[in-house]
């Protein structure tokens, strides 16, 4: 077997592999791992050579998925040094606590270690293979080829586990870097400042990390009665950060959880969401609002003392869209600063008295179980999925760290960042040394701004079959477009003017929408052209697969999309040659515990 990349979903991998080590030896007992980077077991965004020492993670201890030992136990038993250049000088170490993405990245080398360590002693030969890019798959009746620095390597199995993909360029001569990745290359020397504005496309996580490595680098923070205070220096007056984010809003904050570990069927059971799939086989949003969400919402609202959300809930015509609405609204200021510090309030009461906000961890339970089952939805929905939910989503669950936060409102405070609404499109090819952008709303006429330097923090991009990283499977038709079938339509003039028709496809008389990324089943193997399955490849990475599995992400993601792959393989009802479907895959949801 290979595995190529060792990011934490190989690493959850690996574990799941050991933990069932005496049947799989059986079957895979030489295996071999694939790191395009030199060092094996991190993960892109805790790599020293991409991230910074100021970057935070945003889960706890207590979030992060078992291996052979807990984050914070971990940390506690390293010394004082090693802690510090990992950006830790605050003790003792919390559980609750969330510390730097290097951190993280040292705890699963650390990680990745000891389970290869333990596979070694269980009679597993491993082969470790850094700096060696996989460039391409080749798929024959019998293997399938591997080809890493022009040698080719023979498999019965693959699992394709790469990380974070971006497909645009940096173009440094315009200031624009469509990545912050690696956060080195925007770092000035030493002995240089920044002293002019920097766009930041975005109001991300990733945003935050650029702002915080850079305010660092031109100012100090200092404690005081008042809170935490930013100053300038001197030599970096003028600079200013401004973020651009489509609705204007900042994420939410970092709050206490009464169950840390998000559930497929804490709300609901494998019969009941079943039951949900209407006469042309699909599982609606509203159905599975009305059905799994209003009920478990109501609940969550009702221990929050939010009774004005309970009576809305209690209303049959207050369904997803108001509910998003309704909830956003709330979520919407004026300033987004001022609203943040409002929110700290009750943040920093949820998580230091263990205050839980039901709600929040609610939905994102309601919303994990609905990604695994994403195949039963209409193409309709997986455009409202797209347009309306994910952007609320993601600001809600974002869950920006406080200590995050406060930095942001400091620098708000000694005026070094600002917020701008509205769709950011960007202008290329002018003869200009700076990056000049687009900004529209529906308020306001679509105004220009141009920056020395502004930074792509949007996210990852999916990967299309054109940027599919193997491309011989994708020419052989082993590979193909994700899609999802339109219910009410069934001819291109059936549907909304709004919908891109290069997105849309007719297929034996019925209409698919391209949903982004490749075609999986849900036992994550590839599906062809022809619709066959071929059971020697699984694809695991989120940017190729989010057509498919759209609320993927975190590294619950990776351990739950792991342990779904290994179970696969030990359910006597999965055959090599047919497809899995969320039918026979939410069995085995059913029975794992942990998923």
């Amino acid at each position: 077997m290979a595995i190529i990349g060792s990011g934490p979903t190989a690493l959850y991998c690996l574990k799941h592999i050991l933990d069932h080590e005496t049947v799989l030896i059986k079957d895979f007992q030489n295996i071999t791992i694939f790191e395009s980077g030199n060092k094996m077991g991190v993960g892109m965004p805790y790599n020293a050579e991409t991230t910074d020492k100021y970057n935070l993670s945003n889960i706890s201890s207590e979030e992060i998925p078992e291996l052979t030992q807990p984050f914070a136990n971990w940390l506690s038993i390293q010394d004082k040094e090693s802690l510090k250049a990992l950006n830790i000088t605050s003790f003792p170490i919390d559980d609750s606590k969330v510390y730097s993405r290097l951190a993280l990245g040292a705890y699963f080398h650390s990680q990745y270690n000891e389970i290869i360590h333990r596979l070694k002693r269980a009679g597993f030969n491993i082969k470790e293979l850094i700096n060696s890019p996989v460039t391409d798959i080749k798929v024959n009746n019998k293997s399938v080829t591997l080809v890493s620095q022009k040698i080719n390597y023979f498999f019965s199995k693959v699992l394709i586990s790469t990380g974070h993909h971006w497909k645009d360029v940096d173009k440094p001569s315009t200031g624009y870097f469509a990545t912050p990745w690696p956060i080195s290359k925007i770092i000035p020397k030493n002995t240089e400042y920044y002293n002019f504005e920097i766009g930041i496309l975005g109001a991300s996580l990733s945003a935050f990390d650029v702002v915080t490595s850079l305010a660092h680098r031109h100012g100090e923070f200092s404690t005081t009665k008042e809170g935490l205070k930013y100053r300038l220096y001197e030599d970096a007056k003028g600079l200013k950060f401004i973020l651009h984010a489509l609705n204007g809003w900042l994420p939410h904050l970092q709050y206490e959880q009464i169950e840390p570990f998000r559930k497929i069927y804490r709300h609901t059971n494998r019969e009941h969401i079943l039951s949900l799939i209407n006469d042309n086989g699909f599982l609606r949003i509203e159905t599975f609002f009305d059905a799994v969400c209003r009920p478990a919402l109501i609940k969550a609202f009702e221990k929050d003392k939010n009774i004005e959300l309970q009576n809305l809930l209690s209303n049959d015509r207050f369904g997803c869209q108001q509910f998003i609405d309704t909830m956003a609204k709330n979520h919407t200021y004026i300033d987004s600063f001022k609203g943040m510090e409002l929110e700290m309030i009750k943040a920093r009461d949820s998580v230091e008295n263990d205050n839980p906000i039901h709600w929040m961890e609610t939905l994102d339970d309601v919303m994990y179980c609905l990604n695994f089952h994403a195949e039963l939805l209409s193409a309709e929905d997986h455009l409202f999925l797209k347009k309306e939910i994910k952007p609320f989503l993601m600001n809600v669950i974002a869950a920006l760290p406080l200590d995050s936060a406060e930095i942001l409102i400091a620098l708000y405070k000694a005026d070094v960042i600002d917020l701008i609404a509205g769709n950011v499109e960007r202008i290329e090819n002018l003869n200009t040394d700076k990056t000049t952008i687009e900004i529209t709303t529906d308020k306001r006429p679509r105004q220009t701004k141009a920056y020395d330097m502004f930074i792509n923090c949007s996210g990852n991009d999916n990967v299309e079959l054109a940027n599919y990283p193997f491309q011989s499977i994708v020419k052989s038709g082993i590979v193909s477009k994700a899609k999802a079938k339109f219910e009410g339509a069934h001819s291109i003039n059936d549907l909304d003017q709004s919908i891109d028709r290069n997105h849309v496809v007719s297929i034996k008389n019925d209409l698919f929408l391209l949903t982004g990324g490749i075609e999986i089943d849900a036992a994550y193997r590839l599906l062809s052209t022809t619709g066959k399955v071929q059971p020697t490849i699984h694809n695991l990475s989120f940017t190729h697969t989010l057509g498919c599995r759209p609320y993927s992400y975190g590294l619950q993601a990776c351990n739950a999309t792991s342990s779904i792959v290994i179970q696969s393989w030990l359910s006597p009802e999965i055959n090599e040659k047919s497809i899995v479907t969320p039918q026979i895959i939410s069995k085995v949801y059913q029975n794992n515990r942990e998923l």
